[in-house]
């Protein structure tokens, strides 16, 4: 399937094509009109010439005057011209000379029989006029030749200005097309950034307003629309957290209620002691939950940007790694500073260990570079992998894979949401891609810190 053009594109091309075609139907049309009416000038003016000529031609004949080759010499108007006269066995020349035989013998057959006749051809390489009149006197005829080179320097200059105006036409067409369509979609641009940075999160994009009739209501309309969204996003956010904080009270109940009895679980018999296993594993794994859906509920909120500090990335996964008490399998030789929030980049290398410990083993490596502006954190890890259909689905909520880690608990899904939705608010990307030799490879960029 041929890729299609863009409206902006084909705005371009009609104009210009269109531009293009009216200008060559004009070029064409005075192309014609001046071309015909300057041959017709010539040659009226060549046939008056011929036609004066001649009767002089004739009276010298008719008179015996013996200055007939002089009066012939005379009659020339240049070097490039040339003048016949047929008399019954011999031809009189004159001006540039022209050997009789080179006549179109159509031409020289008219001649003879009496008839007069005009013929534009070339002789010797010059466009010449040639005007054929008979000679009363001793049934000859006369030829004259009118060179035509400066009307076809006339004619091959306006062919070129012509042509030149027919491109410059399309250009101009072209160029017409391309402001227009970019004013004209200048707003459906601003419409798709503003969109773009709803989509990315940013619920406080608005366009700006409109002075124009027919973009006004557009504009109003898209604004009340965002307005509508981020209003119902902060209360969705704001539920979702004064429920989570709701659950925190009676879950440590639960918890501690749990922990009391997992104390005394030598006294239980055994079918209430695999009873009281499930019930703290859910009860961690809500906890869990609960923490992760406040953290969300946070994120929710605006950054505070001000607040923001530099931090060396590689120093926040050596830290995250000693509270871990996990082996260092970090790779990090030089600084690799961003301008973050501390507290949440803790919060994305650990989501990433955990995710690396629960599905995948563990983590094997974690290299932080920096390079071309970017400062790139790597996690890889020793499970199978994550699918290509699944690489994008595993940033969204309440997805889940299958547990591998230590204890084969489930998570809740959380995790690599909170990852992406944090380093997007940073201004980065979060991705996943095989490991070289087996595993997945969790990938973050961050801008470097200027």
């Amino acid at each position: 399937m041929s890729r299609r053009w863009s409206l902006r594109w084909r705005v371009t091309a009609a104009l210009g094509v269109g531009s293009l075609l009216i200008v060559s139907v004009l070029a064409v049309t005075t192309w014609n009109l001046a071309t015909s009416y300057l041959l017709d000038q010539r040659e009226q003016a060549a046939v008056r010439q011929a036609q004066l000529n001649v009767r002089l031609v004739d009276a010298a004949i008719r008179d015996r005057s013996p200055g007939l080759d002089e009066l012939l010499t005379g009659l020339t108007t240049g070097p490039d011209s040339s003048i016949l006269v047929y008399q019954p066995g011999r031809w009189l020349t004159s001006g540039r000379q022209v050997p009789p035989q080179t006549l179109p013998g159509e031409l020289v057959d008219l001649g003879r029989a009496g008839e007069p006749a005009r013929q534009r051809l070339a002789v010797g390489g010059i466009p010449v006029l040639a005007v054929v009149l008979p000679v009363v006197s001793e049934g000859g005829f006369y030829v004259e030749l009118f060179p035509l080179v400066e009307l076809d320097r006339t004619m091959r200059f306006l062919s070129v200005v012509l042509s030149a105006a027919t491109v410059a036409g399309g250009l101009l067409g072209g160029g017409l097309g391309w402001w227009a369509s970019r004013r004209a979609l200048r707003p459906l641009t601003t419409l798709t950034s503003a969109a773009s940075r709803i989509a990315a999160g940013d619920h406080g994009a608005r366009l700006p307003a409109q002075t124009d009739p027919d973009l006004a209501p557009l504009a109003a309309t898209f604004n009340a629309t965002a307005e509508a969204l981020e209003h119902r996003v902060q209360q969705d956010a704001r539920f979702a957290g004064d429920v989570s904080h709701e659950l925190r009270s009676p879950l440590t109940t639960m918890a501690n209620a749990a922990e009391v009895l997992d104390r005394r679980r030598d006294a239980l018999p055994a079918p209430a002691r695999r009873a009281l296993d499930l019930l703290v594993a859910e009860i961690r794994r809500f906890q869990r939950m609960v923490v992760d859906l406040l953290e969300i509920s946070r994120g929710r909120q605006e950054y505070d940007e001000q607040s923001w500090e530099l931090v060396d990335l590689g120093d926040v996964v050596r830290r995250v790694l000693e509270h871990r008490n996990q082996p260092d399998v970090l790779d990090a030789a030089a600084p690799a500073l961003v301008l973050a929030d501390r507290r949440r980049l803790d919060r994305v290398v650990g989501n990433l260990l955990d995710n690396a410990d629960r599905y995948a083993g563990g983590a094997v490596r974690i290299a932080v570079t920096a390079h071309d502006g970017k400062v790139r954190m790597e996690v890889d890890d020793q499970g199978p992998g994550v699918p290509v259909e699944l690489r994008s689905r595993i940033f969204e909520r309440f997805t889940r894979g299958q547990a591998r880690g230590r204890g084969d608990e489930i998570g809740s899904g959380l995790g690599l949401a909170i990852v992406a939705d944090h380093v997007a608010r940073h201004g980065g990307t979060a991705q996943v891609a095989d490991r070289p030799g087996g595993g997945a490879r969790f990938t973050i960029e961050l801008p470097e810190a200027e």
